[in-house]
């Protein structure tokens, strides 16, 4: 090879060398270099927040959509006939059982009640003349001066008219019924409804209409639906077949969109389970000093477990899913462990834990996507990374010393659930040193 041939050729050389340090530099970083080749070493472990896992007392409640139900409920109709002369509430108002609601023009009642209280004035005297008929009957018929028939006729006179006044003073009773339906009482307490038919309209007794409705305001049912397993554990294994220890079970209600709770007993359970929704009826019964309940709302209602269990819980932002299981990372011997888990209801924002867990574990509770199973981690308390991030006035983060521990550490989710859980981090390619040829 000639000489300007070879000084080219050197030349060449090193302008190459020059582009190719450039770029490993700019690609690792001074301190990522020795990380790039040496990507086999033992990479430091991440910090994680995890909390420990104990046992602590739970009540259960289970949660219907139910529907409130006035305790009370009274459609006024007229008992007597006659024109509405006037209406003694306003729309909406309370009213106490006894007020006059309507009142029924009360004249012919009024003439009915003096008319049979004539017919047993009359009855009456008729029965005292009887009584004295009678008397004088058996003083002759002693001396013979009457016959026996006689003496029958004027037995039988002083029954008849005693029969006669109690058939007076029945009619009497009946005019005073009407006379006293003619003002139309609230039979209970309660909000009333508006009035359907106003003054100056009649009304008749044998096709009575609606004049209007009331309701009562203090208590307030709530009816729903409870699953058959649900009735079992949280009532029957508490009360028995014993109605009182029923009602001892807890029941909390609310309203959509309402922060407010309102506290109940159960009032009754239905005699049989419905075989084709396999729920048992059930009504609860509410306090309603604020009238804020009416009939007819939707509600959520919800009943609790006899007493308080020893559950282990974890916060549900620590639950991931892989297809139909669940599962969650435990650091053990300071590597992430997947750990499959049954979970059950959730209480307070967190699920609670069936099987999978004991207590003593440790869950790491953030950073779910960055942590591959067998990848080391340090377990710190969330106070700790908390500190951690405001020392550092920036979020804490794992330093990327190098492209493999990039690719170990911060793969999406997706990428991670490709992975066996069962083959060990520690087993995956390393990354680096294959990736610098093809990205030069």
């Amino acid at each position: 090879m000639s000489r300007p041939a070879r000084k080219k050729l050197l030349i060449s050389a090193a302008i190459l060398t020059v582009i190719t340090g450039g770029f490993v530099l700019g690609q690792y970083g001074p301190h990522g270099l020795a990380a790039a080749q040496g990507a086999g070493a033992e990479q430091p472990a991440m910090p994680v927040p995890a909390i420990d896992i104990a046992q602590k007392p739970l009540q259960l409640w289970k949660e219907f959509s139910g529907r409130l139900v006035a305790v009370d409920y009274v459609e006024i109709r007229p008992q007597v006939s006659g024109i509405i002369q006037k209406v003694n509430f306003e729309d909406g108002q309370i009213v106490t059982a006894g007020d006059v609601l309507f009142n029924i023009d009360p004249r012919p009642y009024e003439a009915a009640v003096a008319s049979a209280r004539a017919e047993l004035a009359a009855a009456q005297q008729e029965e005292q003349y009887a009584q004295k008929e009678l008397k004088r009957a058996e003083e002759l018929l002693k001396t013979g001066a009457i016959s026996q028939a006689g003496y029958d006729q004027r037995i039988n006179a002083q029954r008849t008219n005693k029969s006669a006044i109690n058939a007076a003073n029945a009619r009497l009773k009946a005019a005073l019924v009407d006379l006293d339906h003619a003002a139309i009482k609230a039979p209970i307490s309660g909000r009333i409804s508006r009035p359907e038919i106003t003054a100056g309209n009649l009304v008749a007794a044998a096709n009575a209409p609606l004049l209007t409705t009331i309701v009562s305001d203090k208590e307030i049912y709530g009816d729903f639906e409870v699953d058959e397993q649900t009735y079992l554990t949280f009532v029957r294994a508490k009360a028995g077949q014993d109605v009182a220890a029923e009602q001892t079970v807890p029941v909390k209600l609310t309203l959509q969109n309402d922060k407010k709770e309102y506290s109940g007993v159960i009032k009754s359970f239905d005699n049989k389970i419905n075989p084709t929704t396999g729920t048992i009826r059930a009504r609860a019964v509410f306090g309603n000093a604020d009238n804020a309940l009416l009939p007819g709302m939707f509600a959520n209602v919800r009943i609790g477990s006899p007493s308080e269990e020893e559950l282990i819980t974890v916060p549900e932002k620590a639950v991931l899913t892989d297809q139909s299981r669940k599962f969650v990372y435990v650091v053990t011997d300071g590597a992430a462990t997947y750990r499959e888990v049954k979970l059950g209801d959730v209480v307070s924002g967190e699920r609670i834990v069936l099987s999978g867990l004991e207590p003593g574990d440790k869950v790491i509770i953030d950073n779910l996507m960055k942590i591959r199973p067998g990848a080391k981690v340090q377990a710190m308390s969330p106070q700790e990374i908390e500190a951690m991030k405001q020392q550092s006035g920036a979020p804490a983060e794992q330093p990327k010393a190098s492209t493999a521990e990039t690719d170990a550490s911060e793969a999406p989710a997706g990428d991670a659930k490709e992975i066996p859980f069962d083959e060990p981090a520690g087993e995956q390619p390393a990354a680096a040193p294959e990736k610098a040829p093809a990205q030069e």
